[in-house]
């Protein structure tokens, strides 16, 4: 398969993990990339020496080109930011925040940028400081998508930009790649199907639960983390839906978190208190969910995790090894290609 997101990243296959917490860590991120497409590691959980560390350590387990995230607005985030630049991370993902110095600073090295967007506006600044191209996250997305679907989503920011579109949140099998390159992107960030692989660090639980839920069976609130989410149905998700914002749990998590950062707490709390009070709130949000997703994740724990799925999870019957399932579909896209030009003969 032969994009403009295959030349760019110079891989085989224009099929890139999404880089979720816990999920996306370095075996999960070389095993993508040593099949063909291109594993991103999740910095989000990590501090600026475990991001060091983990670039590393994806290094001595594949020799292919691989990315790294930072969602911006998190704790930490500049900081482990800065280490991918310094670390020469050939792809760089960013979302919530602006990454004119992140293209700056790794087209030094030739490397690329790619910002995770939700509309048109978003993009079109993406662009004009110069990314390498973006991901477009639909409605049908685990986590952070927003209003318009990916059917509608893509061919929208494809009319409307110059560099090429990777399309998020409703794929799982070739036909939807297929789908999404007629849509005009030019390649497909999966996360929900690529959770449930062989080598997918994700707790069995989830994995189980994963192959035996319906594409019915998501829920989708701001009352998860604060911004739009959609998570897994289940007890828990329906409890914190209505529950919203706990402010005391977010006291302790947050110094979780503060922890976990090696920052002290009272710095990390006068900081968000500083930032206003709807960064302060946002920030709560992030804690607790942060310790409800890997709680999920790592723990499988099905009373208190929350886990971001998208709606494919109803198209998952299986737990193939990611080299398996990039085989598979590859063979669906082209014999989905196949039908469609013969249907418009």
């Amino acid at each position: 398969m032969k994009t403009r997101i295959t030349e760019l990243f110079e891989i085989e296959y224009p099929i890139i993990l999404s880089g979720m917490s816990w999920i996306s860590v370095p075996n999960m991120v070389a095993a993508v990339s040593n099949a063909g497409g291109l594993g991103i590691l999740a910095t989000g959980p990590l501090n600026s020496e475990q991001t060091r560390g983990a670039i590393r350590e994806i290094r001595q387990l594949t020799d292919k080109p691989f990315g790294a995230n930072a969602s911006l607005m998190l704790p930490g985030a500049v900081d482990n930011a800065k280490v991918l630049l310094e670390e020469k991370v050939p792809v760089i993902n960013f979302a919530l925040g602006k990454g004119d110095w992140l293209v700056n600073g790794a087209h030094k090295y030739g490397g690329k940028v790619v910002a995770t967007v939700v509309n048109l506006h978003h993009a079109r600044r993406a662009q004009d400081y110069g990314c390498d191209a973006i991901i477009a996250t639909g409605n049908e997305a685990a986590a952070h998508g927003e209003d318009v679907t990916s059917l509608v989503l893509i061919p929208h920011l494809k009319d409307n930009l110059t560099i090429p579109v990777i399309a998020a949140g409703g794929f799982a099998d070739g036909r939807s790649v297929a789908a999404a390159l007629a849509l005009g992107a030019e390649g497909v960030a999966m996360g929900t199907r690529l959770m449930t692989t062989k080598e997918s660090p994700l707790h069995d639980h989830f994995k189980k639960l994963s192959i035996e839920k319906d594409v019915y069976d998501t829920l989708y609130s701001k009352r998860f983390d604060g911004i739009f989410c959609r998570v897994m149905k289940t007890d828990k998700a329906q409890k914190a839906m209505k529950k919203g914002l706990d402010l005391p749990a977010a006291f302790f998590n947050g110094q979780e978190i503060a922890k976990m950062l090696r920052m002290p707490f009272f710095k990390l709390m006068i900081g968000a208190m500083l930032s206003g009070w709807k960064t302060a709130r946002q920030l709560a949000y992030f804690a607790n969910a942060g310790k409800a997703f890997q709680l999920a994740t790592e723990y499988g724990d099905l009373k208190r995790g929350l886990l971001p799925v998208g709606q494919v999870q109803g198209l998952i019957h299986d737990e193939p090894t990611v080299a398996e399932l990039f085989e598979r579909i590859v063979k669906e896209a082209k014999e989905a290609q196949a039908k469609l030009s013969a249907s418009l003969v």
